[in-house]
């Protein structure tokens, strides 16, 4: 029996079961050398639409928006005040390795690991209220900061929820004619160390926009304003478009949410061959009662038992 399998016989055996940074004053800025003009730091030229990191004396973002912790309560994205507590446990706990292997701090450092894919085989599993709560956790986090990204183009619920769907986003500053640079894009909020970056306008070519060079560049841009943040894509359900595909070969870490008693063993299957063969893959199982026997709000959101699984052996 491969390890994957394991973890899923584990998960739904459990589902079950009757009782269930540092500080940085010159900020990495996308400037955007159009036809060859301009040069770049060592006096070389840019050729078209390149994408060069600037050191520049200014903010990161001039704008913010307050996180309403009551309206993400009403939306069952937060628990209620006397079960609040029992999830922020269970994501300390789900964090705690993702952080780990993003700084190598005692554990294996991964290439990448402060990119993190939040994603799930079918719509509906839970991966937005995961990646919302993990967010916050990870925001909470003395020395780390995060940078939530909406990456579910089709559904931008993450955008929707903060309020930001209207703002500039990911697949603007993706455009090969975007003047946008990061400080246009990234939003601050008064939660701090948590800032968010809406999906952008719908474009009909999203999967092609991540699979750019461009978003690759836009990604180590990100990457090198803070060493100190973690960055994590809301995406699409890896079953249900191309786009979550391309993005898990982006990020060092995948955090696959499988829904309790719902998302079928083989769609779990089938959404983890996807990934490359040398991802690291954690499940995350929602909507599981915990082992006290108690339900939690609204059936919509339970104990998040974290799995990590290798694709050392995928098949048997």
């Amino acid at each position: 029996m491969s390890k994957i399998q394991k973890a899923i016989r584990d998960i739904e055996k459990s589902s079950h079961q009757e009782t269930p940074g540092e500080d940085i004053s010159r900020l990495g800025v996308l400037v955007d050398k159009q036809k060859g003009q301009g040069e770049g730091p060592s006096g070389e030229a840019l050729g078209d639409d390149t994408l060069e990191i600037a050191a520049l004396d200014s903010p990161v973002s001039t704008r913010s928006v307050q996180v309403s912790r009551e309206s993400l309560r009403d939306a069952g994205f937060i628990a209620p005040d006397d079960e609040e507590q029992l999830i922020i446990d269970q994501f300390r706990q789900i964090k705690r390795p993702l952080v780990a292997h993003a700084f190598g701090k005692r554990a294996t450092k991964i290439e990448g690991g402060h990119l993190i894919l939040v994603t799930s085989a079918l719509s509906g599993d839970g991966k937005t209220f995961s990646c919302v709560n993990l967010a916050l956790s990870i925001a909470s986090e003395q020395d780390r900061s995060v940078l939530l990204v909406d990456g579910d183009v089709a559904k931008a619920h993450a955008s929707r929820l903060f309020g930001i769907d209207e703002q500039p986003g990911l697949t603007d500053i993706l455009k090969r004619d975007s003047e946008l640079d990061l400080s246009d894009v990234i939003i601050e909020t008064d939660v701090e160390g948590l800032s968010l970056m809406s999906c952008g306008k719908m474009h009909r070519h999203v999967t092609e926009l991540f699979a750019s060079n461009r978003m690759e560049r836009v990604i180590k841009a990100l990457s090198a304003q803070d060493p100190n943040r973690v960055i994590i894509f809301d995406s699409s359900p890896l079953l249900s478009t191309s786009e979550s595909k391309v993005l898990s070969t982006l990020v060092g870490q995948v955090v696959l949410v499988v829904c309790a008693g719902k998302t079928p063993r083989s769609a779990v299957l089938h959404a983890v061959n996807m990934l490359e063969g040398d991802k690291a893959v954690n499940l995350v199982l929602n909507q599981a009662r915990n082992q006290l026997g108690s339900e939690y709000y609204g059936g919509y959101y339970g104990y998040a038992a974290g799995e990590r699984i290798s694709h050392d052996s995928q098949q048997e």
